[in-house]
């Protein structure tokens, strides 16, 4: 007599690079801009209260900064728009209203 499989593990809605990416990309549309930058800690933290883990944060992130949409500040503790959000809307490091 076997048991029925059990699902101990909740699906992660985030535990795929696209899925991660889409939702840090909107939350950075809503983040503050100061000098054409968004803070990181207020991106990540609103990615972590939101249902998001630190590994899903860093794969969505990594894939912003290599799909070449945003850019991480040098003092690592900003991100800025390296693209629109929309293609065709700007070009370059700008702020996104």
């Amino acid at each position: 007599m076997s048991k029925p499989s059990e699902k101990y593990a909740q699906d992660r809605p985030y535990a795929k690079p696209e899925a991660a990416a889409a939702r840090l990309l909107e939350i950075a549309k809503t983040l503050r801009i100061d000098e054409g930058r968004m803070s990181i800690g207020e991106w990540n933290g609103t990615f972590l209260r939101g249902g998001g883990n630190v590994a899903e944060y860093t794969i969505g992130r990594d894939k912003l900064v290599a799909d070449g949409i945003i850019q991480i500040h040098e003092c690592g503790g900003f991100i800025m728009w390296k693209t629109a959000p929309v293609a065709g809307e700007r070009s370059g490091t700008q702020p996104i209203p």
